[in-house]
């Protein structure tokens, strides 16, 4: 978002720059794992399209998420190839060297730094540190003037973009004094007027949009990082070794160096933090920086003077690319500022403040406030329900989202920053339901698989045992009649009427396999009518007598006993069903048959008896034509195939549920039936997929 325009030449590019990104994603290596999220102290970041983006508006150019991203998902705003454009232009370009440049370039002394900028067609080097050292007798004579009030060091721009967005009313209260690097641009200006174009070189990339805010009036051209630095020094070929070294340009500074370490300012000033009243506190770092702003708000903190960095030291800033450690970089910046207090004459020094002690040094801030709506109770409830987190008790806080609790990242997902897939328990249990759900659903598509190819083979051979079954019947009808006619003519000759008896009775049989044979591969269709499902049951019953060692009880649970239903089709399903039961206990057992409602549409019916159990090997053959488990000679195997097709046209479903493992439990086989109550408007007598679960519980 746009933070206005400037006036001078460079107003263009001020007000470009003021809308551009100083930090984008690079979409192919985000891998959203929220490391950038947690560590942004201004919530710049948004989840969306499973890539982290981070929004202009709301960043303050800390670069954190630059630097905690292991992935290098991160891209900081370059500025290469604007520099290379002012260097070729005609107007003289000076480069204005941070104080923190010794914790950068550790293996050449500052004149062949210096040497390298001039050798890149700089016009002429300053530092920074001058204008540090200006900034500094600032804010002495600040805090002496006005001693009642709290002042916030405006040196760092991070912190300054974190008051004006999140903590506007706080603006009264920063220090109404410019950085560093805008004190030695005024007075670049002041020297050269308007013409001279300057270049920022630090390790901050929140300079880039300080150098970009509408109210410094474009007053510095372009910033660039120690990293971007060394990227046009290689693309240049140039050997920092190897340069004509060189010194800064006037004007000189002696101890401004310190300026980039923690309390630098203070010391440079003269100011003194007394632990002891506590006028003056520093802090560093983005948890030290942000805990202190918050307090100061909330008005706990009596002091005056407030010096806030958001790195711990400059020489921390993201614009880095030296990897000596921070301790390191202090000694480094130290080592230089004794060696320019000996080299810098004092008393030219101390003339060089006198003369630009009128040098304008203060600025004005304009609240920017990007503060979150905050969700109702009610609406934060919602949220927090659809994360899992109805109960107070799941708010388990754990911060693997980036957010440091769930209410938080509620508030987020509120404002549309963050979404739901961020909280990782939830998603966990999200995946493990649709885990479970996706196995289930593969097992009914097996299941349907198995009933499709079993259907299919029903088919197939329904056909094959229809034409076997017209051509032999008759002929075996002949041999049935000349049989019956042959006993009637012998009379009383014994031996030839046993043989014709053993004719007759295997004759029979396979009339009876022929029958079988025929209603197995009928393709009627089923006649609906509506029926009274107990008196069916009651009436199937009475057409297969029990065995006088089985025990009969017959259930009728249903409030509703009406259902469309093919009554002799039925009926010969549980016929099936019973002379199996019967046939499994040889040595007496109970059966149990009921009827009862499934729910308002549908109705079933279950045969369970307590026999031998089929074995759990057997348990997905029963329905094929032709398998039985009885001995020879004592069935066809077609009952249940039978029993199959009919329930299949009916449009229903059938389960078996058997165990023949005494060890297990009680033996026995249950076998349910679930029919619609009403006439299916698609009956067309074609068979459908069964479900038949394999399955060897106990009764």
């Amino acid at each position: 978002m746009a933070e206005g325009v400037g006036r001078r030449s460079g107003e263009g590019r001020t007000a470009a720059r003021s809308q551009v990104a100083l930090v984008s994603t690079i979409g192919e290596r985000c891998r959203v794992c929220y490391q950038c999220v947690r560590e942004c102290p201004a919530k710049a970041i948004r989840i969306a399209d499973h890539k982290a983006q981070v929004l202009p508006e709301r960043c303050i150019g800390c670069g954190v998420c630059y630097q905690v991203c292991t992935q290098g998902a991160k891209r900081i705003l370059s500025a290469v190839e604007a520099v290379d454009e002012l260097l070729a232009g005609p107007a003289p370009v000076a480069a204005i060297l941070a104080p923190s440049f010794p914790a950068e370039f550790i293996r050449v002394d500052y004149p062949h730094v210096v040497g390298t900028l001039r050798a890149m067609g700089f016009a002429s080097v300053h530092e920074v540190a001058f204008g540090a050292e200006l900034v500094a007798r600032q804010y002495k004579r600040l805090v002496a003037q006005d001693s009642g009030r709290l002042w916030i060091a405006t040196t760092c721009p991070a912190v300054v973009g974190y008051v004006r967005r999140y903590h506007p009313d706080l603006i009264g209260s920063l220090a109404p004094v410019v950085s560093p690097m805008i004190a030695i641009a005024r007075l670049l200006r002041a020297l050269h007027g308007d013409a001279i174009r300057v270049v920022f070189i630090g390790p901050c990339i929140a300079k880039k949009r300080e150098a970009a805010t509408h109210d410094l009036d474009g007053e510095v051209d372009e910033v660039l990082t120690f990293t971007e630095l060394r990227q046009m020094i290689a693309a240049r070929g140039i050997d920092i070794a190897a340069v004509e070294p060189s010194g800064f340009d006037p004007p000189h500074a002696r101890d401004g160096a310190l300026f980039p370490i923690s309390g630098g300012m203070l010391q440079v000033a003269g100011i003194e933090e007394d632990l002891v009243t506590g006028h003056v506190m520093v802090g560093d770092g983005p948890a030290e920086f942000v805990q202190a702003i918050k307090e100061a708000e909330t008005g706990i903190i009596e002091t005056r003077l407030l010096e806030l960095l958001f790195c711990p030291g400059c020489t921390m800033g993201p614009g880095m690319s030296s990897n000596l450690p921070h301790f390191g970089r202090r000694a480094r910046v130290s080592q230089f500022v004794r060696q320019r207090i000996a080299e810098v004459d004092s008393t030219a020094w101390e003339a060089e403040h006198r003369r630009w002690a009128g040098l304008s040094l203060t600025r004005s801030y304009s609240p920017y406030d990007l503060r979150m709506p905050v969700p109702s109770p009610e609406e934060l409830q919602r949220i927090l329900g659809d994360l899992g987190k109805s109960d107070p008790r799941h708010e388990l806080n754990c911060g693997a989202c980036g957010y440091s609790s769930c209410r938080e990242l509620a508030s987020a997902i509120y404002v549309d920053l963050a979404e739901p897939t961020m909280c990782l328990p939830h998603s966990i249990e999200t995946l493990r339901t649709t885990v479970r759900e996706l196995a289930h659903s593969n097992e009914e598509l097996a299941s349907t698989q198995e009933a499709l190819v079993r259907s299919e083979k029903l088919a197939s051979m329904g056909q094959l045992a229809a034409g076997i079954a017209h051509e032999v019947n008759n002929p075996l009808g002949v041999v049935i009649m000349y049989a019956h006619f042959l006993m009637e003519q012998l009379g009383e000759r014994p031996e030839l009427r046993e043989d014709l008896t053993m004719v007759v009775e295997q004759a029979d049989r396979c009339k009876k396999i022929v029958s079988g044979l025929l209603n197995f591969a009928r393709q009627n269709k089923v006649e609906h009518n509506l029926v009274d499902v107990g008196e069916l049951v009651q009436k199937a019953m009475r057409s297969v007598p029990p065995p006088v060692n089985v025990v009969v009880e017959v259930e009728n649970l249903m409030r509703n006993p009406m259902a469309e239903l093919d009554a002799d089709q039925i009926t010969q399903v549980l016929v099936n069903f019973v002379t199996n039961a019967y046939a499994a206990m040889p040595d007496g057992g109970r059966l149990r048959v009921t009827a009862r409602d499934d729910d308002g549409d549908r109705c079933s019916l279950t045969v369970a008896d307590t026999g031998t159990g089929i074995p759990g090997e057997h348990l997905s053959r029963v329905f094929e034509p032709f398998f039985t488990t009885k001995r020879g000679g004592k069935g066809t195997g077609l009952g249940l195939a039978v029993t199959y097709g009919i329930v299949k046209m009916h449009r229903g479903e059938l389960a078996v549920v058997s165990n023949a493992d005494p060890a297990k439990g009680a033996t026995g086989t249950s076998f349910t039936v679930s029919l619609p109550r009403r006439r299916p408007e698609n009956a067309n007598g074609h068979f459908v997929a069964a479900t038949i679960p394999e399955s060897a519980a106990a009764l």
